[in-house]
């Protein structure tokens, strides 16, 4: 058994990813230069010391930090989240500390993960029973879901809901359980629809997204437009002209809108790529780790990251609603990025124990 090494792949695959995220960045960047009362200085300056800096720092500790920690203290882990915060965006999900704010729904991603990877490990012998594995994971989303709806965050909580259901077919709960908790998730969203205008709203933008695109469809209408103009190749580094004026929040959930026009088909594809090698060496790493909290907490990590980077994307090219959230290594969002790499660091450190 290995003790003390990291999985290599997996590590250099974190770092062509930050990187390449850094790059783009820093041309998406450029566009603020033109806008008025954006600070690009303070942007750039929360990327790299919140982002790299510091979450390349928590990334080290919690590498280092043996993971079956957090199952001795799961249930507080779970509960470190503050519903308290500002608007932005027309959605309450940061919490402003004055120096920098924060998503505190990042606390609540992790913590649910670990929670979940808990429960799940400690009813191995009961999981195929409905009451010991679905009951127990839907009483988790309940609870999760009526915090993220009041935000409101229906985009944080697909991805948690995506995690959710990974991880219980890892763990070997049984298919028509998880079947069954997906056609309630279903219903619910439907029942949520009626009481939450605001999510029909973005299903009618996403099935007509040019019956207005002057308000609610000029993001997507915008954003397919960048798409568009890259083709195969794209027009080169810093040369997107869609960042400059038209495309909104081109730092944020518009970037890969940006990545596309500059890099075009051929950048979009080797960004994808880099996700899923990053996917497949994190379901290697949990494949081959011994202890089955450590499995499914690495599974649940990964699914965390790359279901929100793919959702971006989706969405970005009109395959997907909109959903506000940031795409992962890239988008401007110090602390979405510190705790990707906190999150990273933990995989690392069940990497050391694989077998």
């Amino acid at each position: 058994m290995r003790v003390q090494k990291i999985d290599r792949p997996f590590f250099v695959i974190v770092i062509i990813l930050m990187l390449v995220g850094f790059l783009i960045f820093s041309s998406a960047s450029l566009g603020l230069l033109t806008r008025d009362g954006i600070n690009i200085s303070s942007a750039i300056f929360g990327q790299i010391f919140l982002g790299l800096f510091l979450g390349s720092v928590l990334m080290f500790f919690t590498s280092r930090i043996d993971y079956k920690n957090y199952k001795k203290y799961s249930f507080y882990i779970s509960l470190v989240f503050s519903p308290l915060g500002f608007e932005h965006g027309g959605a309450k999900r940061w919490l402003d500390l004055g120096i920098f704010s924060f998503q505190p729904a990042e606390f609540l991603k992790l913590g649910f993960v670990i929670y979940l990877a808990a429960w799940l490990s400690s009813a191995k012998k009961r999981i195929h029973s409905f009451k010991f594995s679905i009951l127990p994971t839907v009483a988790m989303l309940v609870f999760t879901g009526a915090i993220l709806i009041m935000q409101p965050d229906m985009g944080t909580f697909l991805v948690i809901f995506i995690s959710a259901i990974s991880m219980l077919l890892v763990s070997g709960v049984k298919w028509k359980h998880i079947f069954v908790t997906i056609l309630g998730a279903l219903g619910f969203a439907s029942v949520l629809v009626l009481f939450k205008p605001y999510i029909w709203q973005r299903i009618l933008t996403f099935l007509q997204p040019s019956a207005d695109v002057l308000n609610s469809g000029y993001q997507i209408k915008q954003s397919l437009i960048a798409v568009g103009s890259g083709q195969i190749f794209g027009r080169g580094f810093g040369k997107s002209i869609q960042k400059f004026y038209s495309l909104p929040e081109p730092i944020g959930d518009s970037i890969f809108a940006v990545t596309a026009e500059e890099w075009g088909f051929v950048g979009c594809a080797f960004l994808v790529a880099l996700f899923l090698f990053f996917a497949y060496r994190g379901f290697h790493i949990a494949s081959k780790t011994t202890d089955n909290f450590g499995g499914l907490l690495a599974v649940g990590i990964v699914i965390l990251i790359v279901s929100q980077s793919f959702i971006n994307m989706a969405s970005m090219i009109g395959i997907f609603p909109l959903t506000g959230m940031p795409l992962l290594f890239v988008s401007h969002g110090g602390t979405a990025l510190m705790f990707t790499l906190l999150e990273v660091g933990i995989v690392f450190n069940i990497s050391k124990k694989s077998s």
